[in-house]
């Protein structure tokens, strides 16, 4: 095997190691980085000596270490972290508005949850039974907690 090769076993088994401790867990591809590491390792003893292969063996681990110490740096992980807040709740329901018998229209299509609206309240609702398209009216069968079953209404 020529070093081409071997340099290159090397840089696709440190960036799957990299892969691992940054984005994909699971341990596979962080076991076959390290797998091919080894091997690159290994095959530079067998090939090309003690001298070469002690030279390259810590040249991997010091690069693995600065690779570690980069990755574990806080600014690095910022990048990858998630910066956005969600803003969805938990239907607050009106008992004045919102109970069996009153009648709203869907703003989005019901497969089995969607959106409705009820006087000018938007709410999560589920459909009893089926899909409901968007625009259709409908009438509160039930409350279950914050759970709210609707059915289409006759026109």
């Amino acid at each position: 095997m020529n070093w081409p090769i071997i340099i290159i076993i090397l840089l696709v088994g440190l960036a799957l190691v990299a892969l691992e401790i940054v984005a994909l867990p699971g341990a596979i591809c962080g076991i076959c980085g390290g797998a091919m590491v080894v091997v690159g390792i290994w095959q530079t003893y067998a090939n090309y000596g003690t001298l070469a292969g002690n030279i390259t063996l810590i040249a991997s681990l010091l690069t693995g270490l600065l690779m570690l110490v980069v990755l574990m740096k806080s600014g690095t992980w910022k990048r990858f972290s998630l910066n956005e807040e969600s803003d969805s709740r938990v239907n607050q329901i009106d008992n004045a508005t919102i109970k069996p018998g009153a009648k709203g229209k869907t703003i989005s299509r019901l497969a089995p949850a969607g959106k409705a609206l009820f006087g000018n309240e938007i709410v999560e609702v589920h459909s009893e039974e089926g899909f409901i398209d968007e625009g259709v009216d409908v009438e509160v069968i039930e409350t279950e907690g914050y759970r709210i079953i609707v059915k289409k209404t006759n026109p």
